[in-house]
């Protein structure tokens, strides 16, 4: 293995873990490109292959600590870019020739382990070798058992299938040198504490401990203390008008019986190529997809229903823009990142100010712009009040009246339904050797005969892939891939979701 790509790797050392709360982080300037953070040569070509050239602060401050084997506790919103912050010195300190677990990302649900594995898994591709396996439950014990035995360097879970594997003996977690903690707080919200602490106590010590979290309550700071020695503190903050431009935060106020009326008026109001809708309870998710679906939108939901073969693929839809509009619960939609969403929509107003923040935070990502309009009834000030408190900004009062509300027959008339593209799906993954590009191929040369400005995302996984196509498109190009080969082979396409 050449230097490069594997440099000397720092470690913790027991001075260094003295007992203690988490120092502060020295401020320093936001560096203008990533080469100060000195990291591997094939690291920075990726970054700059994907047209990232400066570090956000949280990076800024976290990559130099972590690579020199600090523990740290990082509070930053969501958008931050936090993954990349932890993700990029896990890679560069990876003895790639151990096929070992040596890094290992706890994380609250499945839909977020999976966003975590796949930006491992594209920072890390020019990283020969390069093992990253998803502990997620919800889905088949049986491949994961598979992969641990043929050995990984990464592995992102859930609490619960994590220790599933411990208890099985399937997951040996001797080579361990550095565990991440993933939205710390929502993770003891949702009581996987217990499960969290017989985890970190299985694990070998010394080792790196990382917390990231997007607020600091009693329950994070208590586990820092017991886990974390000489931890340094990384806190990005700011102010709520630097923030506002980001996000535009309206309300609107409705009565329970009129809120499909006002969703649409919302919807009309702020033209959007996709929006994403938040309900309290999975029963209203159901209910609300399916008017809004018997209506003729472009619709999809996500709640604990779904098992997690349809979930990814939702998502999956999503992402590449075959799905318009997207109802959630707050647990299901954990790990939605579409980096250029517009629109979030409170269909109902949560209970806890904390879930707002972290709805809201879907949109208005990296810098875009976006908007997040609540519906709330009369009677919900309080709720309200709380919510403004805590993110220190008020929410504006959309004026809905007569003079600018159609009616509900004309907004069903006006409201675009269809989305732009269709999705499908690709018995090819990257457990077959096929990447991107050879789809790519497959659908514009000559046997596919279509254009590129026809073909969206493409995203890969381990045995299936999806492809956006636009929708007048797509079932030429299910035939194409049906009766064509990819890379010598053939493989089963099939369209998923509605297509006239």
């Amino acid at each position: 293995m050449s230097d490069a790509r594997k440099p000397a790797r720092g470690k913790a050392s027991s001075a260094n873990r003295d007992a203690g709360d988490a120092s502060p982080s020295p401020r320093a300037a936001t560096p203008a490109r990533f080469e100060p953070l000195a990291l591997a040569p094939e690291l920075l070509a990726v970054l700059g292959e994907l047209g990232f050239t400066q570090p956000t602060p949280v990076q800024a401050q976290s990559v130099p600590a972590l690579l020199a084997g600090k523990d740290l506790i990082g509070q930053s919103k969501t958008g931050s870019g936090k993954t990349a912050a932890f993700a990029l010195p896990i890679l560069q300190r990876l003895d790639l020739d151990q096929r070992d677990i040596q890094a290992l990302v706890l994380c609250p649900t499945r839909e977020l382990c999976a966003q975590v594995t796949r930006e491992f898994r594209t920072l890390g591709c020019k990283l020969s070798g390069l093992a990253v396996l998803e502990l997620a439950g919800g889905q088949p014990i049986a491949p994961q058992i598979t992969a641990l035995e043929r050995g990984v360097h990464v592995a992102v879970g859930t609490p619960g299938r994590v220790l599933d594997h411990l208890g099985r003996d399937t997951l040996v977690p001797r080579a361990v040198k550095t565990v991440v903690l993933d939205e710390a707080d929502r993770m003891l919200d949702m009581g996987f504490g217990p499960d969290v602490q017989r985890i970190l106590r299985a694990l070998p010590d010394p080792r790196q401990t990382v917390l990231f979290s997007a607020t600091m309550p009693r329950s994070v700071r208590a586990l820092s203390r017991e886990h974390q020695r000489a931890a340094v503190q990384v806190t990005i903050e700011e102010a709520p008008e630097a923030a506002a431009p980001e996000i535009r935060q309206a309300r609107v106020v409705a009565s329970a019986e009129d809120s499909l009326h006002a969703l649409l008026w919302v919807l009309h109001s702020f033209p959007h190529e996709q929006a994403l809708i938040f309900c309290n309870f999975k029963a209203t998710v159901r209910d609300l997809a399916a008017q809004l679906s018997q209506a003729g939108f472009s619709v999809g939901r996500l709640d604990g229903d779904l098992d997690q073969f349809y979930r990814d693929q939702m998502l999956a839809r999503f992402r590449n823009q075959s799905v318009r509009l997207l109802i959630a619960t707050d647990v299901a939609g954990r790990g939605i990142d579409v980096p250029e969403l517009e629109l979030v929509i409170n269909y109902e107003l949560p209970q806890q100010p904390d879930v707002y923040v972290h709805r809201i935070g879907r949109t208005g990502r990296a810098g875009q712009a976006g908007v997040a309009v609540s519906l709330m009834t009369p009677r919900q000030d309080g709720r309200l009040r709380a919510i403004e408190a805590l993110t220190g900004t008020p929410l504006e009062k959309l004026p809905r009246d007569a003079d600018n509300d159609p009616g509900l027959a004309r907004l069903l008339e006006q409201l675009p339904r269809d989305a732009r593209f269709a999705t499908v799906q690709v018995s090819a993954g990257r457990k077959h050797k096929v990447r991107p590009g050879d789809l790519l191929g497959a659908l514009t040369g000559e046997a596919g005969g279509l254009a590129g400005a026809d073909i969206g995302k493409i995203e890969m996984h381990d045995r299936l892939s999806y492809v956006a196509v636009v929708r007048g498109e797509a079932r030429h190009a299910v035939h194409a891939l049906n009766v064509g080969r990819i890379k010598g082979k053939r493989y089963k396409a099939t369209l998923i979701g509605e297509v006239d």
